[in-house]
């Protein structure tokens, strides 16, 4: 899903330049957001994402007269890199992205690099339902304050899936994993970093593995790094000979990681969505005796977001759509797991009964852990840990042939 580009060091700091379309004025936003075209640049690696996308499309096209064109990635990096080459190139304005999904390493260096339109996020009519108290990652992307830079449209926690029919009793800790593949070898992966699903695993790990988690929501240069990371290393050392395919190659996403599973080559997978292996199920990838878990020390989570660049040519257009996905019935849909299986950045105390009935209607499928089962959410690193550990990952193990 993404690839980290360094825009501080190509560019150095730039200012934000200045707010046009309000939405503090909706009515006037919804009149200038008539007719216009937003080009929506998201990953675009599982169809039930791109379903999903192209439904929210239709509604908005229906309800406002706003035309959306989902641009499919394979990496957010690449439309990142588009919006550097035209601020290279002095197009300020009437730039070819109108909303970018993203979040992490990707957003701290837009925002830093002043690449992004904003604030504006929390000015939208239906940020009032997001959850900021009970879920902080909306308003703190990976540690870095969004400051209504871009509007939350999905939460993710990291969860584990097995299929019980092979694997009675799954691994639920770092260390008993490694003792569960030398005794299975090859019946474990993981996307190859730096897939965003990859990294991930290798930051939960890290989580349980280093001396000092604290350390992990600061600057890996505030930081012993080689200490902090040392452990992590010397696990993937002996993990990586029992990995599938003795980890001389890796599923290079979390769908093709999924297919493995479907397939009964592996017996064990990660994922970030809660929900991925009842919407799994539900659609007949995986057999019905698929089911999830979390690790004992908890697990990372994280929400997804949408950003306007600064050049954007359908800016209200696209806050028209971003307003549109913190709906309710948007927020709901993503949430049904024959759907996305996506947890909501809403809070539910703060929605009408009408509203709030659209969630408890939904079930949510019979390998999704309830919220308690869940718990908290352990706080993504810093963004610059990511960065390091995708680039000494490739280092040491290589990249598949």
């Amino acid at each position: 899903m993404r690839r980290f580009v360094p825009l501080a060091v190509t560019l150095g700091l730039l200012a934000a330049p200045a707010v046009a379309s309000d939405p503090a004025d909706w009515p006037a936003l919804l009149s200038e957001a008539q007719g216009q075209t937003v080009y929506w640049n998201a990953w675009g690696g599982a169809a039930a994402t791109n379903d999903f996308i192209r439904w929210a499309a239709s509604e908005v096209g229906e309800r406002y007269g706003v035309t959306v064109e989902h641009v499919k990635l394979a990496d957010t990096a690449d439309a990142v890199s588009r919006v550097l080459a035209e601020k290279t190139a002095g197009k300020d304005t009437g730039g070819a992205i109108d909303l970018i999904w993203l979040n992490g390493p990707n957003f701290a260096a837009m925002k830093e690099a002043g690449l992004l339109y904003g604030p504006w996020a929390e000015d939208l009519p239906n940020w009032r339902f997001v959850d900021t108290e009970g879920k902080p990652a909306v308003t703190a992307d990976f540690t870095v304050p969004t400051e209504g830079f871009e509007a939350p449209w999905a939460m993710a926690q990291v969860v584990f899936y097995y299929d019980g029919a092979r694997l009675a009793e799954p691994p639920r800790t770092m260390p008993a994993l490694l003792d569960w593949a030398r005794a299975h070898p090859g019946r474990f992966t993981y996307p190859q970093p730096p897939d965003f699903l990859g990294t991930t695993f290798l930051k939960q790990a890290l989580y349980e593995l280093a001396p000092d988690p604290s350390v992990l929501q600061k600057p890996t240069d505030e930081a012993d790094y080689d200490v902090v990371t040392a452990p992590l290393w010397a696990f993937l050392d002996e993990l990586t000979p029992h990995l599938w395919r003795q980890g001389r190659a890796y599923p290079q996403s979390g769908p093709q990681q999924l297919q493995l599973m479907a397939d009964g080559e592996i017996d064990l997978a990660i994922s970030f969505s809660p929900g991925e292996a009842s919407t799994a199920i539900a659609n007949g990838q995986l057999p019905h005796t698929v089911r999830t878990f979390v690790l004992d020390g908890g697990t990372i989570g994280n929400a997804s977001f949408v950003a306007i660049p600064y050049n954007a040519s359908a800016k209200a257009g696209a806050m028209v759509l971003a307003n549109f996905l913190l709906s309710p019935e948007a927020q709901a849909h993503a949430q049904d797991p024959d759907i996305l299986g996506y947890g909501t950045v809403l809070a539910m105390d703060k929605l009408a009964p009408k509203d709030r009935a659209r969630f408890e209607v939904l079930d949510l499928g019979i390998a999704t852990l309830s919220p308690a089962e869940l718990g908290p959410a352990l706080p993504e690193p810093h963004p610059s840990w990511a960065t390091r550990l995708e680039t000494d990952w490739t280092a040491r193990y290589g990249m598949a042939p």
